[in-house]
């Protein structure tokens, strides 16, 4: 359990610990951006227990890496931002298409929801865009966690993209 002193404040804290985090002070990839696809992947797994998450996986939208740290009031934004733009601009893209990819899966699994025919299995649907999109996070995670440093194309995630289509065909 941590104690805060009388004499230092929670923001102080805070200052101290991004000394120990970053201390080299180079600009930082920042995974908070992932949240909002963490928020679709929770809202698609409830929404076959709860009708009423399907308004929330109507209403909910992708946001680039860009606009998400420009419109942010975090303290790391700046660092984020500046971290994106020195990312070799064909990783940067790459990244990019693996952010669509995740968008585009939330976005038609939240169709069949939303307009299923009755003999359509979406237990199974959710199931396995569930885990796509947990693995598709994970990649994306692993690009960031890395500083953009590494090729997101490396990690072989494409049959899932297969398993996704089967079940949609059958």
């Amino acid at each position: 359990m941590m104690t805060v002193s009388a004499t230092k404040s929670l923001a102080d804290m805070a200052d101290m610990a991004d000394g120990w985090a970053g201390a080299s002070q180079a600009p930082r990839l920042s995974t908070d951006f992932l949240n909002r696809y963490s928020e679709a992947l929770m809202l698609l797994e409830l929404a076959l227990v709860d009708e009423s998450i399907l308004d929330d996986l109507r209403a909910w939208r992708s946001v680039g890496y860009r606009a998400h740290f420009e419109t942010s009031q975090l303290r790391c934004a700046p660092s984020a931002l500046a971290a994106y733009e020195r990312i070799d601009p064909a990783r940067r893209a790459a990244f990019e298409e693996l952010c669509c990819a995740m968008t585009r899966l939330v976005t038609t699994v939240t169709a069949l929801l939303l307009d299923a025919p009755a003999n359509l299995d979406l237990t199974s649907i959710v199931d396995v865009a569930s885990e796509a999109l947990r693995k598709l996070i994970g990649r994306a995670t692993r690009f960031i966690n890395a500083n953009g440093s590494v090729d997101v194309g490396t990690f072989e995630d494409h049959h899932i993209q297969d398993e996704i289509d089967a079940l949609l065909a059958g």
